[in-house]
């Protein structure tokens, strides 16, 4: 069996609707094979969680058909958070848990994410295993043994109880007001329940969904209508969270963004401040060098991993560590959670509010990001600069020049046909001079969409 894989990436499968392998055809054919592989554990039961697009509807049904005839039933969440269908995978003893999404992106793409018996990102050669199955012609199961579909009606409830008990309990929200950007996404009917019954004032936006407004101008991508909303209420802080729930990124009461890794210093700063800190923080390549010195300034250990969470879920397991973060803003937090989890990290970044008696803009004062410019160029699927030689010396004469002062990364995107730049150093000006002239090199040399 070859290495690489074709249909997974660094997040699931992803894609636009309509177009292989985002298709009915091709999900029916992936429940099937996901049922044969994972069907392990004899309850055959899967949680079938979505967000709000209104391609869910369609791949749902899609995905419980191929479940069925493997023989394993589907109990359907409708529109909740990735996290929550890990937490309702593991409280159901399910085979697996599945989520339809595309997380961050706009309602035209879509995708599946899985999930292990444990809550848990499937590992590589669980998603290769799958991809083999898919070769296979689809055989049924005797009609006895095909499996039901039923919908958990208190979904919501389980998991809004859920994350509260990671607040500390004998404390509240009082006093607080926070604006709560839903992104139109999947925690829309959750994220406002949260942070009320702990006791803010909540001001929520972005919580109509429609089905083609996720993430429009809204939500972690985007938090220039949160960062207004803000300043406009005098909020103390704001929450901005993405499609599905996984990333968070929040707004001081100045109205500054503040990032992951800012929000992973906090988390990790607190439980140093309180003595309950763990080993030290896993970030990613993408991790701003303003960060890493900021822990080191107080004796917080640091480990850089490849993009993407998986990597940095693979690197805490090995350390044995609790904290890990993109600057995206997924945060993983191993003593709550199995994945990343934008509820119950914005949660322990009150809980340092609340226990220390500091705005969010004072826990931040340890940290000065050095400044970034990302940029992202549309490629075709089977194009890669990267390997053209003009491409290839331009980026080597950029990183020279930075030298210790900065850096330059430059790589394909794993969920969209993306090239991303990111350059980072101490002057903006310069920095954005730089990424436009790998960003040029690029366009000469590669074929766009």
């Amino acid at each position: 069996m070859s290495n690489k894989k074709r249909y997974f990436g660094t997040d699931g499968i992803r894609g636009k609707v309509g177009r292989h392998p985002i298709t009915p055809d091709f999900i029916l054919k992936l429940g099937w094979a996901a049922g044969r592989i994972l069907a392990k554990k004899g309850t055959n039961k899967v949680i079938i969680g979505k967000d709000t697009r209104i391609s869910g509807y369609m791949l749902e049904s899609s995905l419980e058909a191929g479940l069925a005839a493997a023989g394993l039933k589907s109990i359907l969440t409708g529109p909740m958070p990735t996290p929550a269908i890990a937490y309702l995978t593991q409280t159901f003893r399910a085979e697996a848990g599945i989520v339809i999404s595309a997380s961050h992106n706009l309602y035209q793409d879509n995708g599946i994410k899985f999930f292990s018996s444990e809550g848990t990102k499937l590992p590589d050669d669980i998603e290769l295993t799958i991809e083999k199955e898919l070769d296979k012609n689809i055989e049924c199961v005797q009609s006895a043994k095909l499996g039901q579909a039923t919908r958990l009606n208190d979904a919501a409830g389980r998991y809004i109880e859920f994350c509260k008990s990671t607040f500390p309990v004998d404390s509240n929200l009082a006093g607080l007001k926070i604006v709560i950007d839903c992104a139109n996404g999947s925690t829309y009917h959750i994220a406002p329940t949260v942070f009320t019954e702990l006791g803010s004032n909540v001001i929520a936006i972005g919580v109509h969904p429609n089905g083609i407004n996720i993430n429009y101008k809204r939500g972690s991508t985007n938090v220039k209508a949160l960062q207004k909303r803000v300043l406009d209420e005098k909020a103390n802080l704001g929450l901005a969270f993405d499609g599905d729930g996984d990333r968070i990124i929040m707004v001081d009461e100045l109205g500054n963004k503040v990032n992951g890794d800012q929000i992973a210093y906090i988390i990790a700063s607190d439980a140093l401040y309180q003595n309950k800190l763990k080993g030290g923080v896993v970030g990613t390549l993408m991790t701003n060098l303003g960060m890493k010195n900021a822990l080191k300034n107080i004796g917080i250990p640091f480990i850089q991993t490849h993009i993407g969470d998986r990597y940095v879920m693979e690197e805490l397991l090995k350390q044995n560590w609790k904290i890990g973060a993109e600057s995206s803003g997924h945060i993983i937090l191993l003593d709550k959670v199995t994945t990343g989890d934008a509820i119950v990290a914005a949660l322990q970044v009150l809980t340092a509010i609340v226990t220390q008696g500091k705005s969010l803009n004072e826990l931040l004062q340890g940290v000065t990001l050095y400044p970034q410019v990302l940029k992202n160029i549309k490629i075709a699927n089977n194009s890669n600069p990267l390997q053209e030689k003009t491409v290839k010396n331009t980026i080597s004469e950029v990183r020279r020049f930075l030298g210790k002062k900065g850096r330059i990364l430059v790589r394909k995107s794993g969920t969209e046909p993306l090239l991303r730049i990111m350059v980072e150093g101490e002057d903006m000006e310069l920095i954005n001079a730089l990424a436009e002239k790998v960003a040029n090199a690029i366009l000469k040399n590669c074929s766009l969409l």
